[in-house]
């Protein structure tokens, strides 16, 4: 079993994304022979459940047990009775009966088999899961939304190809998270333009407080001569200064570009703010988690994600090319249920029910979802005794008793990587399908048609008109797009 420590991913991660900005090599697209499929999207959305979203209390539930003092553990496989849904055949959990009922637009996978990486940790899974590369790498791997910003460009020169809504970095595992959220070797124009704080988002395309445009375009050109006038080795390789330069001047493009307006939910009706925000959530307030006095977060509020889909959803209007709006990745919180898992699975689906079935309905009614793909994925599902896979499980990393007499107890808390679910709606997926297999009983693995990242990953690529072997050179050898050129798009998965 592998001791692969945090500490050790942080190391090798951060030292090669600085290797990959020291050594600098130009990369270049290696396209000989590749031929690029006929696409069905122009966009991709990304919807993350950071953290862990187990399968059984979601998309897959299994035999409900309700909760009581002295139940066994082993006895309990979905603390949620099943719902239906818009397609016969096809239950999801309690609390998702919005998602339930547009169902009959997507397809649901219920096969998805998270990678072998030794003892788990959640930056290392999630890492994989963004770059298609199982960590560490010798060059700094590029984030998913950074190979189609690279290999496809903007939809709208104006708008970032590559926008990431949603995380903090200076909380948690903030610097392991930085390790994936970056462009790599593929240069800084073609990483993600973030935006932590949805409601905030107007705030990142206007000048700073208090400075006048003109201030704000003198500091611009001073900062640009001096980074194009700075030693070779100052700021990176000369391929990587230049690509900064670039990356400046597509943010000064979206400052004064009518595209910028998307960005502000302020202008959006209130009732339209309202279907997107939880019930009970009061659109007229902030939804934000804010550092306290003491330094330490409040608990996160739930209308912060839904604030995400509502951004998500302008930023297709005006032409962005990949987006991701994610719950959050905060050790202990959120979807990583270590313990409460019940209560916390519940709080969560609140969270995510209303806001992405208002994005499958609104960009259907605009028009958009046959061009746009939403990915609903976490970076693996749990179970309450498994740790890792019934074949392979690894040091637990949570005690549960045999007997639950506490409700904190009560639910999934431990990492299971043999099955997990993805929800796939728009861009020429196939409406109304159910695609693998997982057991009834535990072990509920999966039995019937697996699912791997590097599929996942050339299904999506597939969609988005991407060849799964379409390689970068960097360090004079290819770096493929799906790990070693050997994903395969499914294609059952395509209308």
């Amino acid at each position: 079993m592998s001791t692969f420590s945090r500490r050790d991913f942080l190391k090798t991660a951060s030292g090669a994304t600085l290797g990959a900005l020291a050594a600098g090599y130009p990369h270049r697209l290696l396209a000989e022979g590749i031929h690029a499929p006929a696409a069905s999207a122009d966009t991709l959305i990304v919807l993350w459940m950071g953290g862990g979203m187990a399968h059984t209390e979601t998309f897959d539930p299994k035999r409900y047990t309700p909760f009581e003092k002295g139940l066994e553990s082993k006895a309990v496989l979905s603390t949620f009775p099943a719902i239906d849904t818009a397609v016969d055949g096809i239950r999801f959990s309690e609390g998702l009966e919005r998602l339930a009922k547009v169902m009959d637009r997507g397809t649901l996978i219920r096969s998805y088999r998270a990678g072998d990486l030794g003892f788990i940790l959640h930056s290392r899974h999630q890492y994989q899961w963004h770059t298609g590369y199982a960590p560490p790498q010798t060059v700094a791997a590029p984030h998913l939304g950074s190979v189609i910003a690279r290999t496809l460009g903007p939809r709208d020169p104006a708008v970032p190809a590559f926008i990431d809504i949603g995380q903090r970095f200076d909380i948690g595992e903030g610097e392991e998270l930085k390790a994936f959220h970056t462009a790599g070797f593929l240069g800084s124009e073609h990483g993600p333009f973030l935006i932590p704080y949805p409601d905030q988002a107007a705030n990142a395309v206007r000048p700073p407080r208090g400075m006048s445009p003109g201030r704000f375009q003198d500091r611009n050109q001073l900062f640009k001569r001096l980074l194009a006038e700075s030693p070779i080795g100052e700021h990176g390789s000369e391929y990587q200064r230049e690509s900064l330069l670039r990356s400046m001047d597509n943010a000064h493009r979206l400052l004064s570009s009518p595209a910028a307006k998307a960005f502000d939910l302020s202008l959006e009706p209130r009732e339209s703010l309202a279907r997107y925000l939880p019930d009970g959530v009061d659109p007229d307030k902030s939804f934000d988690a804010r550092q306290s006095r003491d330094g330490s977060y409040e608990r996160e509020t739930m209308g912060r994600f839904g604030l995400g889909c509502l951004l998500a959803r302008r930023l297709t209007e005006v032409g962005a090319r990949f987006i991701e709006v994610t719950t959050e990745y905060i050790p202990f919180l959120n979807w990583d249920t270590h313990e409460n898992g019940h209560t916390r699975a519940a709080d969560m689906k609140r969270q995510i029910d209303k806001p992405i079935a208002q994005l499958v309905l609104d960009l259907e009614e605009r028009g958009l979802l046959d061009r746009t793909l939403i990915v609903v994925a976490s970076e693996f599902s749990r179970d309450m005794i498994t740790e890792g896979k019934p074949d392979n499980t690894v040091k637990n990393q949570v005690e549960v008793p045999d007997v639950i007499e506490d409700l904190k107890h009560y639910g999934m808390h431990r990492h299971f990587t043999d099955a997990g679910c993805v929800l796939l709606f728009g861009g020429g997926i196939k409406r109304g399908q159910l695609y693998g297999r997982t057991a009834d009983e535990r072990p509920v693995k999966l039995i019937e048609k697996p699912v791997t990242i590097e599929d996942l990953h050339a299904t999506l690529y597939t969609a988005m008109g991407i060849s799964p072997q379409l390689a970068y050179e960097i360090e004079r050898r290819p770096f493929y797009v799906t790990s070693d050129g050997e994903g395969r798009a499914i294609p059952e998965l395509f209308a």
